[in-house]
């Protein structure tokens, strides 16, 4: 695109925020238009968003942009997984194999703040809270705006229309009313509840458990987790049915929240005083899959992050593959040859051709990583196979990486790759295991697993 390219981003969220500083720090003009008031100067929703894991992925956009030393004291590293079973045992499980395989905790409101800030210091980005976008004349490069303090509705034109307004998008759907993108959302039958478990201040650290991991109590069906926050206290989140026994239609008054988590979470129940009312006064909030195809509409209007391609939470990777997504189209927008609408056609459509093969990956591995969390890791034998796929990787590094690493630690290996990879690692775990393989490979061992390897093609 030329200097003088004008664009509008809907959404200042993370990733609109994000795309708008990569936009600015080429010289572009950017109006970014949200919805919500100024996260400068309001306090933040409570119970209504899931606390972020930052990976692999979503630091490396941020570094892209110059913008990572900024958001580094706002995120906890977590090394691995902290199980809490029925009983109150606690088992740690390392993510990875390094020092380097941490994903971290961010707390959303603050990581959306700080970006805000970082706009707000750039000559070349408008920002405009309190506005939202209620119609879209994509043909004609118009979009109709309301602000939301005093109800006036009012036109404004585009020329470039990037819309990063989420799972919800008002943009997606002025499109998909013309039929020029077809959109379909398959949804979750598990809804979520947000809850905090305050900082304890009788203990030393002031954490109610250990802060460098992200908590997890599998239950087979449903699961609690939580992350820490950089204040002592937590940030939970209750996945469960939205109907049957345990389900969210069951829990309808303070003694049944009090009886399930006292059952199935005693020691999470202990750690939040306030269980009941934070219960009751946090929304339900609902989970899907967005499946979308065709994200741009003649080189005006392109979708990204959730807006293109919404996925559930159980993979960490929604803020990663956002930002993932500013990364990837920063770097074809830096080729300079979208100065015409015809150009700008041509590489939106290369942007979802090369991009939609992964995020409809992440998206079907973020559905199968729930039942891992809720339930896998509970078993023998996923500790076991987790433990053969660390030696093999230790044996041949490089040529076996789990797919979860692949995932969260290789951003150079994108979505698409890493879920095929990790199907053909999975047939050879399943004849290693089968033959009773030990995790210490020795040479007749390793002659056997590298013709394993070269017939799995990898």
């Amino acid at each position: 695109m030329s200097a003088t390219t004008s664009h509008t981003v809907i959404g200042a969220g993370p990733v609109g925020t994000l795309m708008a500083l990569m936009l600015a720090n080429r010289g572009h003009s950017v109006r970014l238009i949200e919805r919500r008031a100024d996260p400068r100067t309001t306090p933040p929703e409570r119970g209504r968003s899931i606390n972020l894991a930052m990976a692999a992925r979503g630091l490396l956009a941020l570094e892209h942009a110059g913008l990572l030393a900024r958001i580094a004291p706002a995120m906890m590293p977590m090394p691995g997984r902290m199980l809490h079973d029925e009983h109150g045992a606690l088992r740690f499980l390392r993510y990875g194999q390094n020092e380097r395989e941490i994903i971290y905790a961010v707390s959303r409101e603050r990581l959306n703040r700080i970006l805000v800030e970082a706009a707000a210091e750039s000559p070349g980005i408008e920002l405009r809270f309190d506005t939202r976008c209620v119609e879209l004349d994509a043909a004609g490069a118009s979009v109709t705006l309301r602000d939301e303090r005093d109800g006036r509705p009012y036109q404004e034109p585009f020329e470039v229309l990037l819309a990063a307004d989420g799972a919800g998008s008002a943009v997606r759907a002025a499109l998909s009313a013309r039929g020029m993108v077809q959109a379909h959302e398959q949804p979750l039958d598990h809804d979520y509840k947000e809850l905090t478990i305050p900082a304890h201040t009788a203990r030393s650290e002031h954490y109610a458990f250990e802060p460098q991991a992200l908590h997890i109590w599998p239950r087979g069906g449903y699961m609690l987790i939580a992350l820490p926050n950089t204040d002592g206290s937590f940030t939970a989140t209750l996945f469960l049915p939205r109907h049957g026994v345990p389900g969210f239609d069951h829990l309808h008054n303070a003694r049944s929240v009090q009886s399930l988590f006292k059952t199935e979470f005693a020691d999470a129940e202990r750690a939040i005083p306030n269980l009941t009312q934070q219960f009751a006064a946090h929304p339900q909030g609902q989970l899907g899959t967005l499946y979308c195809q065709g994200w741009q509409f003649q080189g005006r209007v392109l979708l990204l992050g959730d807006a293109a391609h919404a996925i559930v939470p159980f993979h960490g990777q929604g803020l990663n593959c956002g930002f993932e997504d500013c990364r990837l189209l920063d770097q074809l927008l830096s080729g300079g040859a979208a100065r015409t609408s015809q150009q700008r056609t041509a590489l939106f459509e290369r942007f979802e051709h090369e991009r939609r093969p992964d995020t409809d990956a992440i998206a079907a591995m973020a559905l199968e990583n729930y039942q891992e969390m809720r339930d896998a890791v509970r078993s023998p034998h996923f500790r076991n196979r987790q433990a053969l796929a660390a030696a093999l990787e230790r044996e041949f590094p490089g040529r076996f990486i789990p797919r979860y690493s692949m995932v969260m630690f290789h951003p150079e290996i994108p979505y698409s790759q890493a879920r095929r990879r990790g199907s053909a690692q999975e047939r050879v775990l399943d004849t290693l295991l089968a033959e009773n393989t030990s995790v210490a490979i020795g040479p007749a061992a390793r002659v056997h697993i590298e013709a394993l390897l070269d017939q799995s093609g990898l």
